[in-house]
């Protein structure tokens, strides 16, 4: 059917597989695919959730990266999600050398969130010519349209085979990709929605969180509207991927009334095609936002030694014998808790206090020293597990980052467990100030000066 006018937003599929000809010099990008899994055995079911609770950028491409890229990309980009397709027949890329088991089990335990895609059948009203020789989306009314209905169905459980397959654990949101197409025609905008809707309950007979990408002015518009306009007629997705290139990385759309899917069900492609390149690894991307389950939420504060100690203050400035005060009953509660020392934590900056305080900087590298120098408190404030973190990571090491950072630059920042954009800002400013690489991420070569004190 020749496509009438309406509003249009760039589509995936084009970029795709334009790229898809030049993976030969590319590094490597993201799909997840059936091929290759036939015959294999389920994976493990020790994989957490994906992308359960989370707040930030996320990235989608053609092919699944090599270990090593994705590693890299960990290190120094700032994304910590990223779209991986995998089942459906109209895919643009079905071979997928690094795709196992075991890359979706290292990517998540490394901290990865994980999209996994379909991309079945199309709308019928489809312009895409390679989509045209493919099966779509049957418009047939008969039944409700009960064909399509069949067809989401399908592509449902076949999604879900493979997904466990892989590893993907149920609760996982799995989502589908119906690409760009003429909602106006009656049959062809109603049949998509009979398949997206079996598509949302074949998921949840499975036990899997139904989610559904599309163009924000054709697919997305459509769900939309039949959920404002006619609440009930057809199974909504629990989550959408909203494809609409404005260039903010947020999860407003104008194609999308404000109330839908919020506050925490949207993911917002916000920038198409392009080559991004970090750590000396470069990927062809889209990028995406994401505010998706609840979003990124650090776990509560423990209290500090029965409540005696705070560690947050916005400076951390030098303490020495004769001092008292809060600041004093952290650094006896810091070094408590490294077992260097056993006095009170009372506030009082004793003797005992300043020979602990020097045994702690000797065993940094420190000069021996009774006085907790800002050099001091940076090595231990950041003193303990130390992960890569980044914006939307949600953890005690980005508490014990905000503080490192206050002691070394005065950075100011409020010691909340998010990594925000201020946190954002105060890690590159700091590697600025050391010569590093300014990426923004807490890698090991932003945690190794702050273990080491360094100003």
């Amino acid at each position: 059917m020749a496509p009438t006018t309406w509003p249009t937003r760039p589509t995936r599929r084009t970029r795709r597989t334009r790229w898809a000809a030049r993976t030969a010099t590319a590094v490597g990008s993201l799909v997840l695919v059936a091929a290759g899994l036939a015959g294999t055995s389920p994976a493990s079911a020790d994989n957490v959730v994906t992308p359960g609770g989370f707040t930030g950028y996320g990235f989608d491409q053609c092919l699944a990266p090599s270990q090593q890229a994705m590693d890299t990309w960990l290190e120094h980009s700032p994304f910590w999600a990223a779209g991986i397709y995998i089942s459906g027949a109209s895919r643009g890329c079905p071979d997928q050398p690094n795709l196992t088991p075991t890359w979706v089990s290292t990517q998540l335990a490394n901290g990865w969130r994980l999209l996994p895609i379909t991309l079945g059948p199309q709308a019928w009203c489809t312009t895409r010519e390679r989509y045209l020789r493919q099966e779509r989306i049957d418009p047939r009314p008969e039944g409700r349209y009960a064909l399509a209905r069949t067809q989401g169905r399908t592509e449902a459980a076949r999604a879900v085979r493979v997904a466990q397959r892989l590893g993907i654990e149920r609760r996982s949101t799995l989502w589908y990709d119906l690409e760009a197409f003429d909602i106006s025609p009656t049959n062809c905008r109603e049949s998509a929605l009979s398949f997206l809707h079996a598509w949302t309950r074949g998921l949840h007979h499975h036990g899997y969180v139904s989610g559904v990408y599309s163009s924000a002015a054709s697919g997305i518009r459509m769900l939309d509207d039949a959920r404002a306009l006619r609440p009930g007629t057809y199974k909504m997705p629990d989550r959408v991927w909203i494809a609409d290139w404005n260039g903010r990385p947020d999860t407003s759309s104008s194609y999308v009334r404000s109330d839908g899917w919020r506050p925490h069900g949207r993911v917002h492609q916000y920038v198409g095609g392009h080559n991004e390149t970090h750590g000396g690894v470069t990927i062809n991307i889209d990028r995406n936002w994401l505010n998706i389950d609840g979003g990124s939420v650090p776990s509560r504060e423990p209290a500090h030694c029965g409540g005696a100690a705070s560690f947050n203050f916005p400076r951390y400035p030098r303490q020495e014998v004769g001092d008292q005060g809060a600041r004093v009953a952290t650094v006896q509660c810091l070094l408590a808790n490294k077992g260097i020392s056993s006095g009170a934590v009372d506030g009082v900056y004793d003797a005992e206090l300043g020979q602990a305080v020097s045994r702690y900087r000797v065993s940094r590298g420190l000069a021996a020293s009774t006085v907790t120098s800002r050099r001091t408190w940076v090595a231990l404030l950041s003193q303990g597990a130390h992960p890569v973190v980044k914006y939307g990571s949600a953890s005690r090491p980005v508490r014990r980052l905000q503080r490192a950072l206050n002691a070394a630059d005065g950075a100011g920042l409020r010691v909340t467990g998010f990594f925000n954009e201020a946190t954002v800002e105060a890690v590159q400013d700091y590697q600025r100030g050391r010569g590093l690489t300014v990426t923004g991420v807490a890698n090991r070569d932003v945690w190794r000066p702050l273990l080491a004190g360094r100003l």
